[in-house]
This record gives structure tokens, sequence and C-alpha cells, in this order.
């Protein structure tokens, strides 16, 4: 009887591998729609700029007129101080909070609203942007990073500009102490080991002297947790056929 693999120990939920979010500032969310956001406006200040654990992308706390604060993933060419404003009225300019349905096409955006009032759950990673394809009646396209186009509706707001940040990936890290900080505030595993590598006690695929699985490495999405390693319920595996159209 072996002992717990590695997937089952993180399944259990345990403090090991969990995210350390103590020191996390807030999430990066709209405030709560108001009748002013679909047609009127409200000027705010960005009080601050603040790096928070575990984000690519700076966080732009901002006071409005209203009484209203949010933090908000900070676009680039924004600054302390600037004032910016959100709401149907506000012009199309860097860091304004505008509904998609007001924003001109071509228009690089970020922070998109996948529904009227959940905050922004699109385009916010650092550098990430989509952009206004085309108004419809009560929608607008939008092409979003993957390059793939969507419809949403036109009171969904989003924020003028790219997310900042845009070159975080080209620097490498250097050190292996560099990266493991980077990756303890989001909770991932590091480093990873290969289960061939491991004796057969702490891996399906462990053991023996020529280190390969020994085993098919596709396994159910039904399988117990012990098994439950490799290629999860692959549609395929190895290299695809190439398809020759007959037409």
């Amino acid at each position: 009887m072996g002992k717990r693999i590695r997937v089952q120990r993180r399944g259990r939920g345990g403090t090991v591998f969990r995210a350390h979010i103590y020191r996390r500032i807030a999430p990066a969310s709209y405030p709560p729609l108001t009748p002013t956001d679909a047609a009127g406006r409200v000027d705010g200040t960005i009080v601050d700029i603040m790096h928070d654990p575990g984000r690519g992308s700076p966080l732009a706390f901002v006071q409005f007129s209203d009484g209203k604060a949010c933090c908000l993933n900070a676009p680039e060419g924004i600054l302390v101080s600037q004032t910016i404003s959100r709401g149907a009225e506000s012009p199309p300019e860097i860091g304004n909070i505008l509904p998609v349905g007001k924003i001109p096409e071509g228009t690089m955006i970020c922070s998109v609203e996948r529904e009227p009032g959940d905050g922004g759950k699109i385009a916010k990673a650092s550098g990430s942007y989509a952009m206004v394809v085309a108004h419809r009646s009560g929608t607008t396209e939008l092409r979003l990073p993957s390059g793939t186009s969507v419809s949403l509706p036109d009171s969904c707001r989003a924020t003028i500009g790219v997310v900042s940040a845009a070159g975080r990936t080209e620097k490498p890290f250097m050190k292996a102490g560099t990266r493991r900080a980077w990756l303890l505030p989001k909770g991932r595993l590091w480093p990873i080991t290969k289960g061939q590598a491991m004796v057969a006690a702490s891996h399906p695929h462990g053991g023996g002297r020529h280190k390969h699985a020994g085993k098919p490495t596709t396994v159910s999405r039904n399988t117990s947790p012990g098994r439950k390693v490799g290629l999860i319920a692959a549609r395929q595996s190895g290299r695809s056929k190439r398809r020759i159209r007959t037409e």
C-alpha cells in the first residue's frame, strides 16, 4: 500500500497547498451599477497605484465623487492624482469607464463585464485587451484576447485602454528563489517533479530502471484519485493525423 500521491494531497485542501491571500489588497472590480452609469457621468480621482501580490498588473485605487471607491486593473498611461470618470456620458479616454455600447468601434478596452454589474471579468491580465468590432441592436461585438468574437449587452462596462505591465513575461526569472516568490501567493505547485522520476510508491508512473511510464498514460475521467494522473480523458494521444479534404 503506497502513500498518497501529490494529486491526492492537493485535492484534500490542506493549508500546505492553499494560496497565501492574506496580503492581497482587494479584488479588481467596478462599483455596483447606478442610474448614473446608464445615463450620466461621475468623476473620480486615482488616489494610488499599488502592487497586489499574486497579480501581474498593478491596482489603481479610485475614489469617486459620489462616495464610492474601488480598485481597478491599471491601464497603461494613467497617473496618480489623475481625474477619470465613469458613466455613459464619459468621453472615450484612457482610464474612463463606459458601457460598451457607448465606446467607438476599433477602441481597445480592458476589464470588460460579461454581464451588466458583475464588476469586470474579461481582459484583465497584464498587457491584454479586447477590441470593439461592431454595434448591433442592443449588443456589441468584441474581439477577445484569444481572437474569438463575442456579443455582449450594450450596458456591460469596460475601461478604455490596455492593461499595464505588458512586458512582464519578457524578463526571465534567472533565479529559482525569484520564481518561488512569484508563485507562492498564487498557490501554484512549484517545483514540479515528473512522475517517471519518482519511485513506484509515490506515483503510478514511477519505478523501474528505464524512465518511462510502463503503462498507458491516458486515464478515464471517472477513475480513482490515486490513478488519475497523465492525460485525463484525452480525446487523442500523440500527433494527430493529417486530414486530406476531398471536395
